[in-house]
């Protein structure tokens, strides 16, 4: 099984920390483990660049992590914290000439055609965003390279052509990931989680069914949502994060999706049981 590598880009909550005026201890720290941009995952796995959740920090993320490529996008759900960046995939469109690969659930297709209608438009503005949509669901699926047969050509004051071209023996001896997704509930919302060889990255969920559990077995690194203390309508509280971390008997396990109802990155440290500890952005696991 190939390792995988995952940096965390974003580990805070829809409103990320600091959240706009708010005077808390959390949100007031100058440490920079308690600075939080809204949650996504880098994930180089199987000779792969795989980006976990494109969210409204998506340009500054990919900026800061000095991102150049992506081989996919995989969305976890629809909403705005997890596609809201999807408008600057234009930049790679431009510099490699290809649409981004974008792998998600049909209904966040149709949600992605409601808020981004005019990328899918038959005559685009000259430069929306260009995607290629793959539908997943819960079963195991194949992460290819990008770079395929479908080549953007830019024309000024025109917007881009599509040059497609026959190669059967395209992808041939190239590297090639297998994902497993893994199912939750986000409140009443279907979800997904992914699990990339030893490392499974599960966000927004307040749920995960039993026949899930089989999925999280023999991981090293198991990355888990947690927003507070006390129950939440559709993220696990901070008990049931620990709970579940604790059953999957993975090696390390980390929490993301972070709020600042939650102590200070070094107060919640001293507090979490051996095994267990908050994930911060910039942090990599592999």
């Amino acid at each position: 099984m190939d390792k995988a590598k995952l940096t965390f880009l974003g580990t805070g909550t829809s409103q990320g920390i600091p959240m706009i005026g708010c005077r808390c201890d959390v949100c007031l720290s100058a440490d920079p483990m308690d600075k939080r941009l809204r949650s996504s995952a880098f994930v180089e796995y199987g000779g792969l660049n795989i980006l976990v959740d494109a969210g409204p920090d998506f340009r500054y993320q990919m900026l800061r992590a000095g991102i150049s490529h992506l081989d996919a996008i995989l969305l976890t759900h629809n909403h705005k914290d997890h596609t809201g960046g999807l408008d600057d995939v234009r930049a790679f469109n431009y510099i490699e000439g290809l649409p981004a690969e974008i792998y998600c659930e049909k209904y966040v297709e149709e949600s992605l055609k409601r808020e981004y209608s005019y990328a899918f438009e038959q005559d685009k503005y000259p430069g929306a965003p260009e995607w290629h949509i793959h539908h997943i669901d819960d079963k195991p699926f194949a992460v290819q390279p990008n770079d395929h047969s479908d080549r953007l050509i830019w024309v000024s004051g025109k917007g881009y052509e599509h040059i497609y071209t026959e190669n059967k023996d395209l992808h041939r001896d190239k590297p090639q990931a297998t994902i497993i997704p893994i199912r939750g509930m986000h409140g009443n919302l279907p979800v997904l989680g992914y699990r990339f060889g030893d490392i499974a990255y599960c966000t927004d969920m307040n749920f995960i069914p039993e026949s899930e559990f089989a999925k999280l077995e023999g991981l090293d690194h198991f990355v888990i949502n947690c927003v507070k203390r006390g129950r939440h309508i559709s993220h696990f509280s901070l008990e049931e994060a620990i709970a579940i971390a604790r059953r999957t008997g993975a090696r390390h396990c980390w929490l993301t999706h972070l709020s600042h109802r939650l102590p200070c990155y070094e107060d919640l440290c001293n507090e979490l049981p051996e095994g267990i500890r908050p994930a911060y952005d910039g942090l990599v696991i592999e």
